[in-house]
């Protein structure tokens, strides 16, 4: 079974003329070291926003902007554990010394398969910081210089999933965390009054490490083998039986975060394969 994450090649990426995509802008990207974040990095470095991405890993985060550039887009990398306020923070103010704070995706995310019975609390702690905590923080502090833009516009992206509608099993705190997303979106612009917005983007299995990573876990819990954790479990209802790729995922936030979503306040934009609404 060979299935890896696939490069980003530019004739792939989503390109949008939107007035407020320049260099003036700041796009601040969680998760940037990998998969979806790196490929939401690369498209909007490419719309021509000025990007800062944040992840825990140097090295990729760095590998990130090496690609940005590679498609003549402008970003920044900065190390940042999400767990610590003080690093967020300071990340935030980083961010805001090289322009306009208009946009927010966050992305970053992690996995563990158990049950709730055997799962580990510092894993959950883990996961409920990662995925739901910074992102709510992340958004309480960029809110304030999206108000202050010339507009005083300003985008949320969270990322979220079918998991932000349906729950699997032995995935408990990622079924948690996503569903809070949904919450936190709509919350953003029940209080964004039409100009601060923010959206879901839910989609099935992407062709990233998170997704690939889990395959032998989920093979040993349910006691199957590792091509039917794909052809089942994976795809099983999905009726496009091939994963997204992750550019086909960022393409959407940027789209998200265009002038061509102005009603995109609070919405979920549901690309799974008909893996929630098909029977």
């Amino acid at each position: 079974m060979d299935i890896q994450e696939p490069d980003i090649l530019s004739y792939e990426i989503l390109s949008l003329k939107d007035e407020n995509f320049t260099r003036d802008n700041v796009c601040i990207i969680t998760g940037a070291g990998s998969g979806i974040g790196r490929a939401t990095a690369v498209a909007a470095a490419k719309n021509g926003l000025t990007v800062v991405g944040l992840d825990i890993n140097e090295a990729a985060g760095q590998e990130t902007c090496d690609k940005a550039r590679a498609h003549g887009g402008n970003m920044t990398f900065i190390p940042t554990d999400l767990c610590d306020d003080k690093a967020v923070a300071g990340a935030v103010e980083q961010a805001a010394d090289l322009g306009q704070i208009k946009y927010l995706a966050n992305i970053a995310g992690m996995q563990h398969i158990d049950s709730i019975e055997n799962f580990p609390m510092d894993i959950y702690d883990r996961m409920q910081k990662t995925m739901l905590r910074a992102p709510f923080l992340l958004s309480q502090l960029v809110i304030p210089h999206m108000k202050e833009s010339g507009d005083g516009k300003g985008v949320i992206a969270n990322m979220c999933s079918v998991h932000g509608h349906i729950c699997t099993k032995n995935k408990p705190v990622y079924n948690l965390t996503k569903f809070g997303l949904r919450g936190l979106s709509q919350s953003i612009s029940a209080e964004g009054r039409g100009k601060i917005r923010s959206f879901t983007v839910s989609t099935g299995f992407v062709k990233t490490q998170l997704a690939l990573n889990q395959i032998a876990d989920q093979a040993e819990q349910r006691g199957i083998t590792r091509e039917e954790v794909v052809s089942d479990v994976m795809m099983g209802k999905s009726r496009v039986k091939e994963m997204m790729t992750p550019i086909e995922v960022g393409n959407m936030i940027i789209f998200g975060f265009s002038r061509h979503a102005t009603y995109l306040i609070g919405g979920d934009l549901l690309f799974d394969g008909g893996m929630v609404l098909t029977y």
